[in-house]
């Protein structure tokens, strides 16, 4: 079975944990610079990882407004309201 930690995106890997630090920095947790993550409190691991899926997500969601000029929420509007007409 192949490893689930593999990234998609291999180059990504060195902005993934620049991430992980500045997520860490900005709740307060200290990462050790030895890359052992043993002493690392699970409160505080799960804190990093959400907080970067978040900052993640929006990153993305800037992206596609970008590429689609923020035109998606209208799109899901006129949808809501063809399905209540019915």
């Amino acid at each position: 079975m192949p490893s689930r930690r593999q990234n998609l995106v291999p180059q990504a890997r060195q902005s993934l944990d620049q991430l992980k630090y500045e997520v860490a920095q900005s709740i307060g947790v200290t990462l050790p610079q030895d890359g052992y993550y043993g002493f690392l409190q699970t409160r505080d691991a799960g804190a990093i990882g959400g907080n970067m899926v978040r900052t993640m997500i929006t990153m993305a969601e800037q992206q596609l407004a970008g590429q689609f000029g923020g035109a998606t929420g209208a799109t899901g509007a006129a949808g809501a309201g063809a399905s209540q007409s019915r």
